[in-house]
């Protein structure tokens, strides 16, 4: 992990930032709640098909990524070279473990909690989680910018739609879009990954051992990163903005209608990453980039945007760092004498003691404006980082 200052930062496209802090913002909103009992419906990903406004955040921040891996590797003219291939798999290795060890270190700090003895909790790894959304990332990054440095922007085009039409085959002979035993995504996650290091997954009252960030699954991810490649390769080729705005929306627009329109054959749903997730995300956030770009970059108005930036110009770290505060607010117990055993967590007391009567018991409040103070806490962090100029990255 490094840090850089602003004087040796290229210069940015600030859109890219803002909505790369959005989605990162969004996460965070998404992942901490005060209570999982009563959520307000756009808060919570859909069940299984269908799309959701949460279901947005991840693959706008994979589509973003995608951009930018487009805009470093620019650097190098996209050459094949030991350097800038070992530059790529360091990289992905650091952000694999990095996802692994937030989850290891999850457990471990539970099992301490619990009261679990020590070894035991630190030797979890005959059931850890192995993928999850950071190591997604890791994988996506890394085989998507090696095919970016081999493949020329045309043949990329061909392979990000023969990656889409083997895996929608896939998924309809498969049984891809139920939720069972036999889905061929379940099958293979299990034979590569094994059941133990496998997501529990609850639909509609069925638990199943399903992986959203699985081994197959990762296939259509790839491509999905490869097309905010190819967006990132638009934004590059017109230095005119509004020429780049024109282009995004165009592609923006295919995209989203192409992925509604399939979706009568070929479900959306992100749990499976289906190719019409693929589309219709990928369009969304390609429209939603441009529509940015107008606002920021073309109008000039940039004041608003500086929260969400905040987010953006450390994504990864505060990221991590929602994790560790989420453990710690979860986890840490104060004294209460109202509470059982006169101890109650951080958490708790801030959704039940504090909010809830603030919010005059409505529980979806309570909890959405828990998530909000959440945000602002990561947020906190971020600007002082932010307001000094130091930026941390992999």
């Amino acid at each position: 992990m490094t840090t850089t200052t602003l004087s040796q930062r290229p210069k940015r496209l600030m859109a890219l930032d803002v909505l790369r802090g959005i989605t990162i913002a969004g996460m965070i909103l998404v992942n901490n709640p005060g209570g999982w009992d009563e959520i307000y419906s756009p808060l919570r990903h859909a069940s299984w098909n269908g799309l959701t406004p949460t279901d947005l955040v991840f693959p706008f921040f994979m589509f973003i990524m995608g951009v930018s891996s487009y805009l470093s590797l620019r650097k190098y003219n996209f050459e094949f070279s030991m350097p800038v291939v070992w530059k790529i798999v360091k990289r992905t290795v650091l952000i694999f473990f990095v996802g692994l060890f937030l989850t290891w270190f999850s457990m471990f700090v539970r099992g301490v909690y619990s009261g679990a003895e020590f070894w035991e909790s630190v030797l979890t790894f005959d059931h850890i989680r192995i993928l999850g959304v950071l190591p997604r990332l890791a994988l996506c990054y890394g085989v998507g910018s090696l095919l970016g440095i081999i493949f020329s922007r045309k043949a990329l085009k061909w392979l990000v739609a023969a990656m889409l039409v083997v895996y929608a085959v896939i998924l309809v002979f498969g049984h891809g879009f139920e939720f069972a035993e036999h889905n061929v995504i379940a099958i293979v996650d299990r034979a590569v990954l094994g059941e133990a290091h496998m997501y529990t997954d609850y639909v509609d009252g069925v638990q199943l051992k399903f992986d959203p960030e699985g081994f197959l699954s990762t296939l259509p991810s790839i491509a999905h990163m490869l097309i905010g490649f190819l967006c990132g390769g638009l934004i590059v080729a017109y230095k005119d903005n509004q020429t780049r705005i024109n282009k995004l929306f165009i592609v923006g627009t295919v995209l989203t209608f192409a992925g509604f329109l399939l979706s009568y054959g070929l479900p959306i749903n992100k749990k499976v990453w289906s190719p019409t997730f693929v589309l219709t995300t990928c369009g969304l956030a390609s429209s939603f980039l441009a529509l940015l770009i107008w606002i920021i970059d073309v109008k000039g108005y940039r004041r608003w945007g500086r929260f969400f930036e905040v987010f953006g110009v450390n994504p990864l770290f505060l990221y991590c760092l929602s994790w560790v505060l989420a453990l710690a607010v979860g986890l840490t117990r104060i004294p209460w004498s109202a509470a059982e055993g006169g101890m109650i967590s951080i958490r708790a007391f801030v959704y039940q003691i504090c909010l809830l009567p603030v919010c005059c018991g409505n529980q979806a409040l309570a909890s959405a404006s828990f998530a909000v103070l959440f945000v602002l806490l990561s947020w906190g962090v971020g600007y002082y980082l932010y307001k000094n100029k130091i930026y941390i990255k992999l």
